[in-house]
């Protein structure tokens, strides 16, 4: 069940990352239109010089682009459109761009940074990127700063920028802690609708499942599986003559039983009622009877009590091997028979039956 769970949330974050890729590469899209037609317009009106370094600029994000078409790398994808959005920044903040209008395009990287990276990598860079705004405004003489800036440009600058940095960072908390509430209640919904709520063990739907995957692997790999069908004795007794509570506590330390004889690759399943189910890969029908015949022994000198009372429990089972059936319902039709000929032979036993388990049964009377 475990493994389902994974698996759903590794396709959910798969889903995610798809269309953080899509995202990116409209970004992408939009800036080189943006770069195409804002480096025309300076060209146009005589600065040429910066035209054609904004053009300059569109040559990494067309090579960004095609190298994640080709490898199809995220995380370089990411990496790219982030290195490229730094330098343009840096440079429009250096020289200013056109009417020294350059630095209000640092309004667009708090929200790609808490959007593209975690909130302590995002704030971390968006620091480093003050500091270097700091420089670029409090030392314009240094070389490759050609762009001045005025007192109340500045604090309006800091002052704005600030501003959005911080709601972005309370809107990306926000929107992940509501994700992680989500899958944390996607969780419990999918465990609920995979788990009996009595014993903790798989339900029917979880079972059949199994069973159809386990039966898909079989006929791929011809990786053989048994199953037991087990039904507890007279278990409408308990319930008439102990109550239902005492039921369900048996019910309960069965489940608990169960779980300690079969192994991490087995799944236990309460099949319906008193009726419950193993399945048992990579496993032939003798050793299946094997692992049967001990959970039987377990569960016959187990000591089930319910306030201070002695409930005695047993069960009998019906065992088949994959290699016996031709299908999943042949599978379950025979495991049926071979349970009810374990009742009617005297319950508290396995069937089919085997020499070992009546030389077991010889020795133990």
């Amino acid at each position: 069940m475990h493994n389902n769970l994974t698996l759903s949330q590794a396709l959910s974050t798969e889903h995610e990352e798809q269309q953080i890729s899509r995202l990116l590469t409209g970004v992408s899209v939009m800036a080189l239109l943006f770069l195409f037609g804002i480096g025309a317009k300076a060209w146009h009106s005589g600065h040429l010089t910066h035209g054609v370094i904004l053009w300059l600029f569109s040559l990494p994000i067309i090579v960004n682009m095609l190298w994640f078409a080709r490898t199809g790398n995220r995380d370089v994808q990411k990496a790219g459109v982030l290195t490229f959005v730094g330098l343009l920044l840096a440079y429009l903040m250096a020289t200013g761009g056109e009417s020294k209008t350059g630095p209000l395009w640092f309004y667009a990287l708090p929200p790609l940074l808490f959007f593209l990276t975690s909130l302590k990598t995002g704030t971390a860079i968006l620091l480093f990127c003050y500091l270097a705004a700091m420089i670029v405004f409090q030392f314009p003489d240094l070389p490759g700063i050609s762009a001045h800036y005025n007192n109340d440009f500045k604090i309006r600058f800091f002052a704005t920028l600030t501003f959005e940095s911080i709601f972005c960072f309370v809107l990306e908390a926000t929107r992940q802690s509501s994700r992680n509430k989500l899958v944390s209640f996607a969780k419990t919904h999918e465990h609920a609708a995979r788990t009996d709520e009595l014993t903790g063990l798989a339900n029917r739907r979880e079972m059949l499942n199994r069973l159809n995957t386990e039966f898909s692997r079989y006929q791929r790999a011809g990786h053989h599986f048994s199953i037991a069908l087990i039904d507890l004795d007279l278990f409408k007794k308990v319930n008439d003559i102990h109550g239902h509570d005492a039921g369900d506590k048996v019910l309960e330390r069965f489940a608990e039983v169960t779980q300690g004889v079969t192994r991490q690759t087995d799944v236990a399943a309460r099949w319906g009622g008193e009726e419950f189910m193993l399945l048992l890969p990579d496993t032939t029908l003798l050793q299946a009877l094997a692992l049967a015949e001990r959970l039987r022994s377990e569960i016959a000198t187990t000591a089930f009590i319910h306030n201070g009372t002695t409930v005695p429990v047993t069960l009998s089972a019906g065992v088949c091997s994959i290699s016996n059936a031709t299908s999943i319902n042949e599978l379950l039709k025979q495991a049926d028979v071979q349970l009810y000929a374990a009742k009617e032979s005297g319950r508290n036993r396995i069937s089919p039956r085997v020499r070992s388990q009546d030389k077991a049964r010889t020795s133990s009377a």
